[in-house]
């Protein structure tokens, strides 16, 4: 009873800390997380490149799956295992995606265990009998992260970009899906040395800056993402105390860049030749560059 599954990381285009309201983006870097149940009763997490890191997240997505299948016989049937609650788990996950620096790795990290788990149960997600739908499986890796106390703001926004694909805005409060788009991106990554965790973020100076948030959603709900990316850039560096040098050094050329999460990482988007140019750049910024694309698959059993 193995299961594997790909979460990609995400961007930033609207950081839901003021409003509740946010907007994020899929990129081509993925975490993935493998799965492996037995009948320990027992539920062990391993970070490959970090073997110190706090495993509780992960943890915390197997026992949620685990427990969402509590009575319900199709789920484990078939297995060696007689109900639910004789289950333990081995869950590994290793990533391209750098941790706490506002890529979302911890977004893709818990719907990859998710996805895990469920492949593990033999659960085929979004079948018209299954237990739960993707935004269902996705909604539990936010409770996870919840539980544990490592988002500040719900992060349904980052959680769904990375579950579903393309670009989608969320209203965090409610756990509620506003609108989601298929967009064709490529994308610049900037992240310094240093890592910002976002449960840190100070949300009261974030919540001063609501009135620009929301402007940051209505563009976003137009469609007109790349002036949200840009606005929303400008408006949380202030808030959060970033340089907003990499943003103008961007601009005019890219179609929208910004701070992402709650740093440190920027990422710039648009043509592929325009962000080399930026690249250049911002290569001369303390720091690691990358370019990448946009995905709009999101998260996927392998």
């Amino acid at each position: 009873m193995n299961g594997r599954a790909t979460a990609p990381a995400a961007g930033t285009v609207l950081n839901a800390l003021a409003t509740g309201v946010g907007s994020a983006f899929a990129i081509d870097a993925y975490t993935t997380a493998e799965v492996s149940l037995d009948d320990s009763e027992v539920i062990r997490g391993e970070i490959a490149t970090a073997p110190d890191a706090d495993t509780r997240l992960i943890e915390r997505c197997v026992e949620l799956v685990l427990e969402s299948a509590d009575g319900d016989p199709s789920v484990i049937e078939g297995s060696s295992f007689d109900d639910h609650s004789s289950l333990g788990a081995t869950v590994r996950t290793e990533s391209e995606v750098p941790m706490a620096s506002g890529l979302k790795s911890s977004s893709a990290a818990a719907n990859a265990t998710v996805m895990a788990t469920l492949a593990a149960l033999d659960v085929e997600v979004g079948r018209e009998d299954a237990i739960m739908n993707r935004e269902d499986a996705c909604r539990l890796g936010v409770r996870a992260a919840r539980d544990v106390g490592v988002t500040a703001t719900g992060a349904f926004d980052d959680a769904s970009a990375s579950m579903l694909g393309g670009i989608t805005v969320t209203d965090n409060e409610r756990d509620e899906l506003l609108a989601r788009d298929e967009i064709s991106w490529d994308v610049l990554v900037f992240t310094p040395p240093e890592r910002a965790f976002s449960a840190d973020a100070d949300v009261s100076r974030c919540r001063r800056i609501a009135p620009l948030a929301e402007l940051v959603a209505d563009l976003a709900l137009d469609g007109d993402y790349g002036r949200a990316m840009t606005v929303n850039g400008f408006a949380f560096c202030g808030a959060l105390g970033f340089s907003t040098d990499p943003l103008v050094s961007a601009l005019p050329d890219v179609d929208g860049v910004s701070l992402s999460g709650t740093g440190p990482s920027f990422v710039a988007v648009g043509g592929r030749e325009v962000l080399e140019g930026v690249q250049e750049r911002w290569e001369s910024l303390e720091g690691t560059t990358w370019l990448t694309t946009t995905q709009t698959d999101g998260t996927r059993t392998i």
